[in-house]
């Protein structure tokens, strides 16, 4: 069963103006490919999956889309939002913009808490990846799940202890079919995530 799309931390999200366009071209350029080859989209009954962010200034904010985009075609500046604070031990994140942060916004900020290097995080499904690399790579606990704390604080153990850097993916053990990709720009992480694909399930499209 797929646990997807709630958000599990306290969100103090003031509604704002939309991110300006020059800010959020290049992560929906990025996005929209991906939701093209199937990593972003919708499961059968509807609901949205995959989210994408890139770190801003200061450096402890970042945009990234709103909760419940997967499942929209093509997005619109009213599809991204500003995430300005975070606290990890009180579940608790802000953001400002149009539309409330993305259900996985707590695991994209401990990415960027974890590494000044990481600058762009990608949340993808993808069932024969997630099936092929769990617990090859950097692996969260089965029991910790999505949007929460736990697994912020595993987000973080994990990049520290990464002995594999040029396999920039975090593999989510207790969400079936989560991959996160991460790296120094949001290029880095998408191709990170279209060579896997493209290179382990030739010719087969990566959906």
């Amino acid at each position: 069963m797929h646990d997807e799309g709630y958000i599990k931390f306290n969100a103090e999200w003031t509604e704002g103006t939309s991110v300006s366009w020059h800010k959020i071209q290049t992560m929906n350029q990025w996005r929209q490919i991906l939701f093209e080859n199937g990593l972003i989209g919708a499961l059968p009954d509807g609901i949205g999956y995959g989210n994408i962010s890139t770190r801003d200034q200061p450096s402890k904010q970042f945009l990234i889309t709103g909760s419940m985009t997967g499942n929209v075609k093509e997005l619109g500046p009213e599809h991204f939002t500003r995430v300005t604070d975070y606290h990890f031990d009180e579940n608790k994140l802000s953001c400002v913009g149009p539309i409330i942060a993305s259900s996985e916004s707590m695991t994209h900020a401990a990415f960027y808490e974890a590494s000044r290097a990481i600058n762009a995080v990608i949340h993808v499904h993808h069932a024969d990846m997630w099936n092929t690399w769990i617990d090859r790579l950097p692996t969260t606990s089965p029991n910790v799940t999505y949007g929460t704390p736990e697994m912020a604080y595993e987000v973080i153990r994990l990049i520290r202890e990464n002995k594999r850097p040029e396999k920039q993916l975090v593999i989510m053990g207790g969400h079936v079919d989560g991959v996160l990709a991460y790296g120094s720009s949001l290029g880095s992480a998408a191709s990170t995530l279209l060579n896997c694909c493209n290179r382990l399930f030739r010719p087969k499209k990566c959906v």
